[in-house]
């Protein structure tokens, strides 16, 4: 508990920009002598931590069964913070975004653990909504409007909509009337459905959550864009922790659903929706094309929706 309650620490300082402190390494051992691998998960859905939990315990209980070792799920309060919770040896598995995963590799923290496969391909995608009873139709008719994105390191909430922008020859900070920075998928879509926004970038398995869930509101959107394929959100897991174990978990996810004792209903990813397996070989590349929209995306145009962002809420 005292180790978690660092991690939630930790996590606050990150988005204060204040240094993390580091925690001691993990090593492989026997269950009996080893406490439950801590799992760091973005808080990618739902708006509570209770939603983010349920869509991944399921998958971590049946590899708890299936190798006898124990799990301990948390949701970050930022994407940021699960980043240096890797760093800093406060997490030693996640689930984050493709563009999270490559920020905490290139700090050489993360390694790819496991991604979810459906029908073969590992990918989704990010879209622009807006209200049924919108005049908007395309992103050209975003300009001088009113735009909800989410945590400013999200993969599919932030840098691949704000590249989407890009493309299309919007530039964000200067031709939308006001850029609304809510942290997560769940806000975006609240923000649009209350008409706080004109338009409300998330990604599909999000909002495809919040309609089987039935929240109110998520079945009179439209879609106005889609992104191009996304690089599955992956789970990674922290080089500190000793090889044989990491090689251990990477077998437990990729036979999960030949498993005895697991039914299909446990196999889920991302937004708690049913996937056929997990693999842990990627080819080389895969990532290749969130790498590219996070180098699109710079820290300098991050940081001026950011002053944007602040500016309107402080009208």
């Amino acid at each position: 508990m005292r180790r978690w309650m660092i991690a939630g620490v930790l996590a606050a300082l990150c988005v204060a920009g204040t240094a993390w402190l580091a925690l001691s390494p993990r090593s492989a051992s026997p269950r009996s002598a080893q406490p439950p691998l801590r799992v760091l998960l973005i808080p990618a859905d739902g708006g509570t931590e209770s939603g983010t939990l349920a869509d991944y315990r399921p998958i971590f209980d049946a590899v708890a069964r299936s190798t006898g070792l124990s799990f301990d799920l948390k949701v970050a309060q930022s994407y940021g913070g699960v980043v240096e919770a890797m760093c800093n040896n406060a997490a030693d598995i996640a689930f984050v975004g493709s563009v999270t995963y490559l920020q905490a590799q290139k700090r050489g923290c993360a390694e790819l653990l496991a991604v979810a496969v459906k029908s073969g391909r590992s990918v989704y995608y990010s879209g622009l909504f807006v209200r049924a009873d919108s005049p908007v139709q395309s992103i050209a008719d975003l300009r001088g409007r009113r735009v909800a994105f989410g945590d400013v390191n999200s993969t599919s909430a932030f840098i691949f909509p704000v590249a989407m922008f890009l493309d299309a020859g919007i530039d964000p900070v200067r031709d939308l009337s006001a850029v609304r920075m809510t942290g997560t998928h769940a806000n975006s879509l609240a923000a649009l459905i209350n008409g706080e926004v004109d338009a409300a970038a998330l990604s599909f398995d999000s909002y495809d959550k919040a309609v089987r869930a039935n929240v109110p509101g998520a079945r009179d959107l439209r879609v106005i864009a889609r992104s191009e394929p996304i690089p599955y959100p992956p789970l990674i897991a922290n080089t500190r922790l000793d090889p044989a174990l990491r090689a251990r978990l990477r077998k437990a996810f990729e036979k999960i659903d030949r498993t005895p004792g697991v039914t299909p209903e446990m196999i889920r990813g991302y937004g708690g929706a049913r996937v056929d397996g997990y693999v842990s070989h990627l080819p080389a590349g895969h990532f290749d094309p969130a790498a590219r929209k996070m180098a699109q995306v710079t820290p300098a145009l991050k940081d001026e929706m950011l002053r944007k962002a602040a500016e309107r809420s402080a009208r």
